[in-house]
């Protein structure tokens, strides 16, 4: 998801950033500029870039700046998917610094080349370390499809930490052809701890079957992370959408904060300090709570409640999502200015309020917008965007034939 953020970086040429890459960072105006230069190569495909990443991923220099710049070298080289990187992704498994584990460990998953016998001892090795490095192993594991030799794996499904232990169940599922790996998995999607809940979202997605889903769509998470693992298990080898997904899909897409599973919270009294408070909680549960407490309210009371967040927290990333979709949900086309300037938003950081504005222009009947959808349907590298705006698109023209406009 990280892709989206590129156009953040898009002021740093390539050859800046190769410099930048290149350079001591005691030399730079601002040390962090080699971070950034490392984000950027990330975003590029030339051999020059590639090449100063891998140099970048292999600098062991126990320096604060040329270590965190190490970690995002690491990461880039599993956006640039090239198995030339492998060398030094392999090597950097056996840091001491847990971040650089992780992201080496991604990396080689994300570039997906199948590995020999002795890069598989390699990363087996790597589970001798703390929680998060054992997770993101077993999840290497199970996305590149390594069967547990050594029963290694399946020792994890009973590890104290629920986090180690998901990643080794979605691998029994989807490795191993196990499927009593859902249970715990399904379970956890109603955990009070929000990272919990979201470890079994990413999870079930890694597992990738499609008996998940309807819990999946309905677990309160963020949208854009649980339609990441939706798309996971509901996407055929070629491409397509399995069909008997798609209402599911379509569902979680709308996010209609009344379908989601909110028991595990305390329900938000409808009032304009709770809701405020709330969306602006940490777990998105709470923020779903207080959407759904803004939803009860007098139509009256509703539309106030909306201008005043708007004028007061527009510019948060959550609130600014869950208003565009709730002034869809609730019919409110005395706000249908509020959808568009949502879907014409076209910072990166807010992609999911695009989202949420493609069902609320099919809800509001704006046929005005038909060309932006059909558009960002066609050109928008986003998964969940696309989709969206595709439907949003299709079910608009189909209005516009039926009622002859």
């Amino acid at each position: 998801m990280a892709e989206r953020f590129d156009t953040l970086f898009s002021g740093m040429s390539e050859e800046a950033a190769i410099r930048a890459l290149r350079s001591d960072p005691a030399e730079l105006d601002n040390p962090g500029t080699k971070y950034l230069a490392a984000t950027r190569l990330g975003a590029c495909t030339s051999a020059a870039s590639l090449d100063r990443l891998i140099e970048a991923g292999s600098n062991t220099t126990d320096n604060l700046y040329e270590r965190i710049t190490r970690r995002k070298a690491l990461e880039a080289l599993g956006r640039r998917k090239d198995p030339k990187a492998l060398p030094v992704l392999i090597q950097a498994l056996q840091a001491e610094d847990e971040p650089t584990v992780v992201n080496a460990a991604d990396a080689i998953a994300r570039i997906g080349s199948p590995l020999d016998p002795q890069r598989v001892t390699a990363l087996t090795q790597a589970l001798n370390g703390p929680d998060n490095q054992r997770r993101a192993i077993v999840q290497a594991f199970t996305r590149l499809g390594i069967h547990d030799q050594g029963g290694v794996i399946d020792q994890c499904r009973q590890d104290d930490n629920p986090l180690v232990a998901g990643a080794a169940h979605a691998h029994a599922v989807r490795v191993e052809g196990d499927r009593q790996g859902l249970t715990p998995l399904m379970r956890q999607l109603r955990d009070e701890n929000p990272g919990r809940r979201r470890a079994a979202v990413i999870d079930l997605g890694d597992a990738g079957r499609v008996e998940g889903l309807s819990g999946l769509i309905r677990c309160p998470v963020s949208m854009p992370l649980r339609a990441k693992s939706a798309f996971q298990m509901a996407t055929n080898a070629d491409g397509s959408i399995k069909p008997e997904t798609t209402a599911l899909i379509e569902q979680l897409l709308q996010d209609d904060p009344r379908r989601l599973d909110l028991e595990i919270v305390p329900t938000t009294e409808p009032s304009p300090q709770a809701i405020r408070d709330g969306l602006q909680h940490r777990d998105e549960a709470r923020q779903y709570a207080a959407a759904k407490a803004l939803m009860v309210l007098p139509r009256a009371q509703q539309l106030e409640q909306i201008d005043s967040l708007r004028d007061s927290l527009g510019s948060d990333y959550g609130v600014h999502y869950l208003l565009a979709s709730c002034t869809g949900l609730l019919d409110l086309h005395e706000r249908s200015d509020l959808v568009r300037a949502a879907l014409a938003e076209s910072a990166p950081q807010y992609a999911k309020s695009r989202v949420a504005a493609a069902w609320s222009c099919v809800r509001l009947k704006l046929h005005d917008q038909i060309e932006l959808l059909s558009e960002l349907g066609r050109s928008n590298p986003w998964q969940p965007l696309q989709w969206s705006c595709l439907r949003a698109t299709e079910f608009l023209q189909q209005l516009r034939t039926t009622s002859g406009l």
